[in-house]
């Protein structure tokens, strides 16, 4: 009786068959041949997913604030421009600015407005010596 089976030794990076059992389909337990491109494929997505999670920082637009601030003893005033980080919103800016503030001697009186970059320039000599100060 001829048979028909071929014993097909050929399986990728593993050299020999990992099973000596002769079967119309020989049994490729680990055949890293077919698995590849699905790996390849897996590791450039992973890869573009953490470049983008990367980047969503630095996508974000610049955001800053303005606002008014005051020492006592004796009596000084300021009107000073911010950069912030994190959320673009008043509550956010006066969290951080009343922290960096305080740390330098100054009590926040008053976020006047949040802002991106195309808003510094009208504010800077308004600003002065506070410009990005704090």
């Amino acid at each position: 009786m001829a048979s028909n089976w071929r014993l097909d030794t050929q399986t990728g990076n593993n050299g020999a068959l990992l099973c000596d059992i002769i079967h119309p389909t020989p049994l490729r337990l680990l055949n890293i041949r077919a698995v590849a491109p699905t790996l390849r494929t897996m590791k450039q997505i992973t890869l573009s997913l953490a470049l983008t999670l990367a980047c969503t920082g630095a996508a974000q637009a610049a955001c800053f604030a303005d606002y008014k601030a005051k020492q006592d003893n004796p009596l000084r005033l300021h009107y000073g421009v911010a950069e912030i980080s994190g959320q673009c919103a008043r509550a956010s800016a006066q969290s951080q600015l009343r922290a960096r503030l305080a740390a330098n001697g100054w009590t926040l009186l008053q976020v006047l407005s949040v802002f991106d970059a195309q808003g510094l320039d009208q504010r800077k000599n308004s600003a002065g010596q506070y410009y990005l100060r704090f």
